[in-house]
């Protein structure tokens, strides 16, 4: 697979720039530019990404993330075709305009939405520094699935999360136990409790995404890291989250990957491996 991204607009060019697979950094390094990242969640299509027209992305493979990458803030039209197309006339996706604004992280995601068409959202990601010793957990159900509700002990503290949507949280550094259920049921725990861990001053987001009823499944989870969000030096304090955190907000924090996946999967279907970034 040949990965590319536009690294910039200059005079109405586009100039291309190798991707490198290493955790995002939180802002752009220039207060008029944005960071964005691009997920391929539709199964079983490799695809091109065209931005403004010009092929940005070729063959790029589902489960991939690629970026991030720092453009001038401003607003982008970008198509989705199959692999190889000879131009963005005949798109699978779009075109859609994204619109990018100074100082702020994105993640562009391609997925299919909740009765299995292609789509495409605009995540705009959490940058905001996270309090000493603690770090940030974001789940995005991008998957042509049902929705899930987590649980914190035997209480929802979390219902009919659906796709396109996600759930947020910043939890003190540890591990929590979290367990995962049908929407609309307490019993029984289709996974866990299981042992999450939270990093310090990073934020990991997890994608859901794929197909639930597809023969056969083709449900399967993508992770994405941003670094740097420490709001100043400290020690963490190891050893197990309690329920609560700092800031009064149920530390469910979902299970990361595995327990969501799990969870989606007790409705019947398979999980395949996924393509993570670290």
């Amino acid at each position: 697979m040949r990965a590319r991204l536009v690294s910039g607009i200059a005079a109405g060019t586009l100039a291309l720039v190798g991707l490198a697979a290493v955790p995002a950094s939180a802002a752009p390094s220039s207060p008029n530019a944005a960071l964005l990242s691009v997920l391929h969640g539709v199964p079983d299509l490799t695809v091109d990404v065209w931005v403004n027209g010009e092929r940005t992305l070729d063959d790029f493979t589902p489960g991939s993330l690629a970026g991030p990458l720092e453009l001038p803030a401003g607003t982008y039209s970008v198509a989705i075709t199959a692999a190889d197309a000879a131009d963005a006339s005949s798109p699978a996706i779009g075109p859609v305009d994204l619109a990018l604004s100074n100082g702020s992280n994105y993640t562009a995601v391609a997925h299919l939405d909740a009765a299995g068409a292609p789509t495409a959202t605009l995540f705009t990601n959490d940058i905001a520094p996270t309090a000493a010793g603690e770090g940030r957990l974001t789940v995005r159900h991008v998957a042509a699935a049902p929705a899930v509700d987590v649980l914190a002990g035997s209480t929802p503290v979390i219902t009919n999360l659906t796709n396109p949507n996600e759930q947020v949280l910043n939890l003190p550094a540890g591990t929590v136990p979290a367990s995962i259920t049908a929407a609309g049921t307490t019993t029984p725990a289709l996974l866990g409790p299981v042992d999450v861990p939270v990093v310090e001053g990073t934020s990991t987001i997890v994608y859901a995404w794929g197909n639930a009823t597809a023969t056969p499944s083709t449900l399967a989870v993508a992770t994405q890291t941003i670094e740097g969000l420490h709001s100043s030096p400290a020690g963490v304090n190891a050893g197990e989250v309690g329920l609560v955190s700092d800031d009064g907000s149920s530390a469910w924090t979902f299970a990361i990957a595995a327990l969501l996946v799990a969870g989606l999967a007790g409705f019947g279907v398979a999980r395949r491996a996924a393509t993570q970034r670290s």
